[in-house]
């Protein structure tokens, strides 16, 4: 049966990567999928999933208005029978097009699979996040952690010295250099300015 399921997480915690290895797994059995992103998330180029690992994909660019419902019905016209839609960045996704998704899931039986962050850096709900979660069939959580070792949860936005960022638009694209994830505690912390956070953090080699 058909699912709505979104995947969510605090920044950095590898879900491009679940993503594409999701596709991969469609893809080996035989099985097309369809991957959409949003345009507004450039960093890798428009039209491309690509994570921090380096495994990457083509991509179906979609505007906030978008209807991805026809999309996905025009694809399928084109292309023949889709067996899954991935989306990433889920959650730059408007009300109206988690609910098109729905209907993918609920007229078309095509599973939908969502990653995304839950929250910006201000802990507030994205709107695909909040619509997703009030909507999917079914959700998960990946895990990862914060620099004091505690599971992160929450994303803080810092400037070049660290210190974190409590004013600004919603939006605002960027990676390591601009976001760090971290645990509740550490977000009080932070965000009270009590401290800061490399925004670099450095990798230890294998």
């Amino acid at each position: 049966m058909a699912k709505l399921y979104f995947y969510y997480s605090a920044m950095n915690a590898g879900k491009s990567t679940t993503l594409l290895q999701s596709a991969h797994n469609y893809r080996e059995r035989g099985m097309r999928v369809a991957i959409l992103t949003p345009r507004l998330d450039d960093r890798a180029g428009a039209g491309v999933v690509a994570s921090r690992i380096g495994l990457r994909s083509d991509a179906v660019a979609f505007q906030h208005e978008t209807d991805l419902e026809q999309l996905i019905e025009r694809d399928i016209a084109a292309l023949g029978k889709l067996s899954c839609v991935l989306v990433d960045e889920a959650q730059f996704l408007s009300r109206s097009q988690v609910w098109q998704l729905s209907e993918v899931v609920d007229k078309l039986r095509i599973p939908v699979l969502c990653y995304g962050l839950r929250t910006d850096f201000r802990g507030e709900l994205f709107e695909g996040s909040q619509y997703l979660l009030a909507w999917a069939d079914e959700m998960q959580e990946i895990k990862t952690i914060c620099h004091s070792g505690k599971k992160a949860i929450m994303n803080v936005r810092v400037d070049e010295q660290g210190h974190a960022v409590q004013d600004g638009p919603q939006v605002e694209i960027g990676g390591n250099e601009r976001y760090v994830s971290v645990s509740r505690a550490e977000f009080k912390k932070v965000t009270q300015g009590q401290g800061r956070i490399e925004p670099m953090q450095d990798v230890l080699p294998l």
